[in-house]
């Protein structure tokens, strides 16, 4: 798979802290490239070393295929964490001066802004100043911008704070459209809810360190727990320990649930073919962990 972005080997350190320790990722072009981890582990900083905010002290990054140049920085938006529009400016006006900025002519800026003001039909808010507006309505519109010139490369950073659950929908079948269009996208959170929903790959990062990277269908595979749901409608299972150890086991409406724990010497055929002697199945699936649950096992737990 072709890479779009590399940092190799980054450190970055201020003061006593190493925020950055050996850091390397690889990003693979038209793909959205999850940039995991708690608080503090040093995502943010990444980011602005990729942005040319802050240089690295050691380390280089390549953007799509060569090292990385101040010119290629027109090729990235950016939607930090901390929101950083002007307040007392009225928004069309807004949007119109930082397209701008990235090179648009105010013709284009304005065309397009229409028509992403139409798609999230808040044309109604293009005079109103952005203090007038609630912190939801504001991340729409920085959002919009940072998308706006078209760039190869977004990174959002914490995109869906502050988003109710409809809206928080929005952009994310926004930025998966974005994908689909060609465009590599970062995505950087410490919250695991939307990551299986919207992330191709993705890099842990604990404590200054990269501790975990991959594909997010592989990385699940690799935490596997050998748990299964079994639902049976007569018949009984609990004879066969050799087998399996049930986990647990409950009944409703004449269904039985249970989960269990499969030998690891029986494929998943093999385990669905001893059940049925035993009992007509309803339904059989593999418990994977969420991403969730793979993330607070990787950092130990909940760090703030």
């Amino acid at each position: 798979m072709e890479q779009f972005l590399e940092a190799r080997h980054i450190v970055k350190r201020f003061s006593s802290h190493t925020a950055l320790d050996d850091v390397s990722i690889s990003v693979p072009r038209g793909r959205v490239f999850g940039l995991l981890g708690p608080n503090g582990a040093g995502k943010t900083t990444l980011i602005r070393i990729i942005n040319r905010i802050t240089a690295p002290d050691m380390g280089e990054v390549f953007f799509d295929g060569h090292m990385f140049r101040p010119e290629d920085v027109a090729q990235i938006g950016y939607l930090p964490e901390e929101r950083g529009l002007y307040r007392k400016m009225r928004v069309g006006e807004q949007a119109i001066y930082l397209a701008r900025l990235k090179g648009m002519s105010e013709h284009e800026a304005k065309r397009r802004l229409i028509m992403w003001f139409e798609k999230f039909q808040i044309t109604e808010w293009w005079d109103k100043k952005l203090e007038e507006l609630s912190k939801g309505m504001q991340q729409k519109v920085q959002f919009i911008i940072t998308v706006l010139h078209k760039p190869q490369l977004l990174i959002f950073d914490e995109p869906f704070s502050g988003f109710d659950p409809v809206n928080a929908e929005l952009l994310k079948r926004e930025i998966l459209t974005l994908r689909d269009a060609g465009h590599t996208v970062i995505y950087s959170t410490h919250n695991m809810a939307s990551v299986e929903d919207v992330c191709d790959e993705i890099a842990l990062i604990n404590r200054s360190h990269v501790v975990l990277t991959g594909n997010v269908h592989e990385v699940k595979q690799r935490f596997r727990t050998g748990l299964y749901e079994v639902i049976i409608t007569d018949g009984d299972i609990s004879d066969e320990p050799e087998k399996f150890c049930i986990v647990e086991a409950s009944e409703c409406d004449g269904l039985r649930h249970f989960v269990l724990q499969k030998n690891p010497t029986l494929s998943n055929s093999d385990l669905a073919s001893l059940i049925a002697r035993h009992a007509e199945i309803r339904s059989f699936a593999e418990q994977l962990p969420s991403m969730n649950d793979i993330f607070l096992q990787v950092v130990g737990g909940i760090q703030e």
